[in-house]
């Protein structure tokens, strides 16, 4: 099949150096090294995503209200801001 691809220019500069080291030629090396990645990302996308987990240890506060703990700390911060700002008038 023949189509008309527009490369990045360090994607092209990759090829080319490819294309010196392997001593083959351009088309070669440009479907090998899609074939390559299309099956890397096949294989990748098999394999179940694991996110790692770390033990922080026991909670310093209830985390069953941390949304009424963010919120009071929230209210917090707001009064020191307002009696900051009555301080300085």
């Amino acid at each position: 099949m023949r189509t008309t691809v527009t490369l990045d220019p360090d994607v092209e500069a990759l090829l080319r150096k490819a294309v010196r080291e392997r001593g083959e030629p351009f088309k070669q090396v440009l479907n090998a090294a899609i074939r390559s990645g299309l099956t890397e990302t096949r294989r990748r996308a098999g394999r179940p995503f694991k996110q790692p987990t770390f033990d922080m240890g026991k909670p310093l506060v209830d985390l069953t209200k941390a949304l009424a703990l963010a919120a009071d700390l929230e209210d917090a911060e707001i009064l020191a801001r307002m009696k900051r700002r009555r301080a300085r008038s």
